[in-house]
């Protein structure tokens, strides 16, 4: 099977795609939820167990080796041999780390559940992002948006339902997100048997003859271009994330409940640049969307650490709509470049953008300690300066024409 665009349906089978691209974006939602339950439950397990922070860097290193690293490698592999029904799998892996989050008794239970939760995400990455490519009708940019806008808000929602939940019920409120995750199970057996009859079609059919239209040594240029374009959006989104709460509170001394509201406007608005991001890809070209989202937003960065409140409030809200709409465009044009192997550059820039953000923050923190808080939003606010590297990405419309 390849991952080619899909021909021609009719309108009752255009609705049928459109409802795989919202389960998997709505799969994506519950899977994210969960996934950040568990830097949300930090506060309460280093009580609860007496934990170290070195403990606590371990949990998140656990959970971030098998969600980051082992995406490449589970994509790499369904590249060769498409395993629809790994998606259900996942969740399921998924919801097994969860009740052992919920029940554990130990610490090292802890770290065996956040190492289950890591490798469902890690299975389910790769595979749903395939699914929604292959269900895309030709439309990559849209399909990724819709696909990755579910993991924003998942990501975004997951701390407030964590306060809402767990925090007054306890460590066993974990116990109450099996729910979602065997919301997301049954979801993604629907998913997985349009996969299969996909594959079958497929079968069928006389596979389309894959070919790229640069020489190898521009593809690695480009690839290498892109993960630097990814390691600048993630840094500055980690600061944002991390510590963006500390920042109003030592700047503007609003309270820590204002400090959150403004944090989850950030995310919101990151979460609709992200959606933004792909239709307008489709229409005006990946490239050009990458141009405007890292550098575009240049002058906004560099004001943030001399605005004041009000104009810190606006200003964050156009960084997270701008800077988001980036990564949709970053995976399609990666996907463009190595043609046939979406499930690895999935892999690759999902496990990738999720393992630098997480670095940048343990970085960062070291730099807020030594310098101040300030400090750090002033250093990160050169950081898409990186986007002027854009200009060494192909024209892959022109090498397309060229290649014909």
């Amino acid at each position: 099977m390849t991952d080619t665009a899909i021909s021609a349906r009719s309108s009752s089978a255009d609705g049928t795609v459109m409802a795989i691209l919202l389960a998997v974006s709505f799969s994506h939602f519950l899977n994210d939820v969960m996934q950040s339950l568990i830097s949300s439950l930090y506060p309460m397990l280093k009580d609860d167990y007496h934990l170290d922070f070195w403990q606590i860097g371990l949990l998140t290193t656990t959970f971030q080796v098998t969600a980051s690293l082992l995406q490449p490698v589970i994509g790499m592999y369904t590249d060769k041999k498409p395993l629809p029904f790994s998606l259900p799998i996942g969740m399921c892996l998924t919801l097994i780390g969860l009740l052992t989050l919920a029940f554990a008794h130990s610490y090292s239970m802890l770290l065996v559940g956040s190492a289950f939760v890591g490798l469902g995400s890690a299975i389910f990455h790769p595979e749903s992002s395939r699914v929604a490519r292959l269900a895309s009708g030709g439309r990559f940019g849209l399909a990724q948006s819709l696909f990755q806008v579910g993991g924003n808000f998942g990501s975004a929602l997951g701390p407030l339902l964590a306060a809402l939940i767990v925090v007054p019920l306890g460590q066993g409120g974990i116990a109450w997100f099996s729910i979602a995750a065997m919301v997301g199970i049954v979801v993604l057996i629907r998913v997985s048997v349009w996969y299969s009859r996909h594959i079958v079609s497929a079968a069928k059919r006389a596979a389309p003859t894959l070919f790229n239209p640069l020489p190898r040594n521009k593809v690695i240029s480009a690839l290498v271009v892109l993960a630097i374009l990814v390691c600048s959006k993630q840094a500055y989104t980690a600061s944002l994330s991390s510590y963006y709460t500390f920042y109003v509170i030592e700047r503007f001394g609003v309270s820590v409940q204002e400090s959150q509201y403004l944090l989850f406007l950030f995310l919101g608005a990151a979460a609709l640049g992200t959606f933004l991001g792909g239709p307008i890809g489709d229409r005006f070209g990946a490239k050009t969307v990458i141009w405007f989202s890292i550098l575009g937003v240049l002058p906004f960065t560099l004001m943030l650490p001399y605005a004041d409140l009000f104009w810190t409030k606006v200003l964050t809200v156009l960084i997270g709509l701008i800077l988001a709409s980036a990564f949709s465009a970053i995976v399609v044009f990666a996907q463009e470049l190595v043609p046939g192997r979406v499930g690895l550059i999935a892999g690759i820039f999902f496990g990738f953008a999720f393992g630098i953000g997480g670095i940048a923050a343990a970085v960062l923190g070291v730099i807020a300690d030594s310098h101040g808080i300030e400090y750090v939003f002033k250093l990160c606010s050169f950081l898409p300066m990186l986007g002027l590297l854009t200009v060494f990405l192909p024209n892959m419309k022109a090498a397309r024409l060229g290649a014909a």
